[in-house]
């Protein structure tokens, strides 16, 4: 396992757009590359599990985004989608990769649907050559967030960093984890040291936004989904209470033709709660296609 310590010092900082992003890369720059995009409130930590089986049969490339784990977290930054696609865009000019598959997960689904509306729109320079989504609400209607999200969403959002405690973080962490593979002492304290570093929790209520965000271009990011012609996956814990078992029934409703995997067992944090069978279903996708 990797402690933060050292997941820290195998990356690097760079600067993209005025600020310091952590960026981590590993594997032979030979293989194909794959982009492992993070969720909320995390940070590309929460691909630790699966990184080195990963790295084995590809180049990976993961950041922390903008007001995520190790990477600035500015106040007065907008935290829109488009900017934190954007971030992995300049990451891969840098690393001279054009080609890439795309591994995301929650508030990473969302990026990756940015990006892939792009290709879509022939208005991309990196090439996507398939897209496996875990946990996300990839449609709005069918995402149900919890309580403490809706009230970083409302007027009161400021508050909830104020009352935030590791406890009371602990506590919707594991609810929304599988009944049978709930949190290690060791997810829930890097998470929240993730959360707190340079001050994170004061943004929460702006980072919240991406929620609203998917409403506003629902019908660009869920028509990616649809017009895209390459190989696509969702891959779900079926326990996840925020886009989990009715998240899975609405994608396969809308996308024609799917592929999808699903887990009974577990729930929001599927490459957390069971890298190893997370990893597997993710290479047998790829030796499918």
């Amino acid at each position: 396992m990797y402690t933060l310590s050292k997941w820290q010092l195998s990356g690097q900082f760079i600067h993209i757009n005025g600020h310091q992003i952590f960026t981590k890369t590993a594997g032979n720059t030979h293989n194909p590359a794959l982009v492992l995009i993070h969720g909320f409130p995390s940070a590309s930590w929460d691909w630790e599990g699966m990184w080195d089986e990963l790295s084995k049969h590809y180049f990976l490339v993961t950041l922390d985004m903008l007001g995520f784990g190790l990477s600035d977290k500015p106040f007065k930054a907008d935290y829109k989608i488009a900017e934190q696609a954007d971030l992995y865009t300049h990451l891969l000019q840098r690393l001279n990769i054009s080609n890439v598959h795309i591994l995301a997960h929650d508030y990473g689904d969302t990026v990756a649907q940015e990006l892939l509306a792009r290709q879509v729109a022939n208005q991309s320079e990196v090439h996507i050559h398939s897209v496996c989504f875990l946990n996300g609400g990839l449609f709005p209607q069918a995402h149900k967030p919890l309580f403490i999200q809706k009230l970083l969403l409302s007027k009161l959002g400021w508050i909830v960093p104020k009352l935030m405690s590791k406890q009371k973080f602990s506590k919707n962490l594991t609810s929304i984890f599988g009944a049978n593979t709930p949190p290690a002492p060791v997810v829930i304290d890097t998470l929240w040291a993730l959360l707190n570093h340079n001050d994170g929790l004061r943004v929460m209520p702006k980072l919240i936004n991406y929620i609203t965000q998917r409403k506003q271009n629902e019908q660009r990011w869920v028509t990616a989904i649809i017009n895209s012609d390459i190989p696509v996956i969702f891959i779900v814990g079926e326990q996840d209470p925020i886009s989990g078992k009715h998240m899975l029934e609405q994608y396969e409703k809308i996308i024609p033709n799917t592929r999808t995997h699903s887990f009974a067992e577990l729930g929001h944090y599927p490459q957390v709660e069971d890298a190893k069978a997370i990893t597997q279903a993710y290479l047998n996708f790829r030796k499918q296609v």
